[in-house]
């Protein structure tokens, strides 16, 4: 990949998976943290098949997928226009053009390109907090990506739920003490369903959960022991480094 100074002062730049991904984004406001890291590397994807990144940020979780599966094709969907720009721009950079795109737009009005259950896989980190509880952020980019807004957790869940295609697979990173609820929206639409809890350390409850299920099937829930991401000390476990940094895949 090759970098080219950056004029603006409000971008940086970042590298993710031990310098293998350099990733433009705004220098405030909301930043890409490990949840996209951890999301993209438990999609089971097989050779050519497709995925929808679902919030699809500036890109982070369809670049680390893209790495590590280079035959899969990658579509994401961001409503803000400004991060749109900075995936392209990502997408250029890592080389990954047309293998990845970002496409501007609201989930509630998706692009006419997006056709319902057509994706083999469906990936979404959605917005953590609903909008009674949260606190107004300093700038309006982080608060649309930390909050609801107009778009609800079932509104995801739903739209998901549309595009997949029978028997694939839909993936969410989220809140743990919100996993009864997102499990509410998926109940008799999805099956085979694993919950795997992200530990921050050895004792420490979960506060992120991976979900994902099968549209169309009927197979049990499956409660997984998760992953622990830190020793007490707070170094990363070798498991939990092997995926940031070198971009291994998370199994479920």
């Amino acid at each position: 990949m090759q970098s080219h100074p950056i004029k603006n002062p409000e971008i940086t730049e970042d590298y993710l998976l031990g310098g293998r991904i350099l990733v433009r984004q705004p220098a405030h406001g909301y930043r890409v943290a490990i949840d996209p890291i951890f999301l993209a590397a438990s999609l089971d994807v097989q050779e050519n098949e497709s995925v929808l990144d679902v919030g699809a940020g500036v890109g982070a979780a369809s670049l680390c997928l893209a790495y590590r599966v280079p035959s899969c094709k990658i579509v994401g969907l961001e409503i803000q226009r400004p991060n749109v720009r900075l995936a392209m721009e990502n997408i250029a950079l890592n080389n990954m053009r047309g293998r990845v795109e970002v496409l501007v737009g609201d989930l509630l009005q998706p692009p006419p390109r997006l056709a319902g259950g057509t994706f083999a896989h469906v990936m979404a980190n959605p917005p953590y907090l609903e909008d009674h509880r949260a606190s107004v952020s300093a700038t309006d980019h982080k608060q649309i990506s930390h909050t609801e807004g107009h778009v609800s957790l079932m509104q995801w869940a739903k739209f998901a739920l549309l595009m997949a295609r029978p028997k694939g697979t839909i993936t969410f990173i989220y809140r743990a003490d919100r996993l009864h609820e997102i499990l509410s929206y998926f109940h008799g639409k999805l099956g085979d369903i694993t919950i795997f809890p992200l530990w921050p350390g050895p004792g420490k409850p979960a506060k992120r959960v991976l979900i994902r299920g099968r549209k169309s099937s009927h197979g049990p829930t499956v409660l997984s022991q998760g992953l622990t991401l830190h020793h007490p000390d707070g170094r990363y476990t070798e498991a939990a480094d092997n995926i940031l940094r070198n971009g291994a895949p998370l199994i479920l």
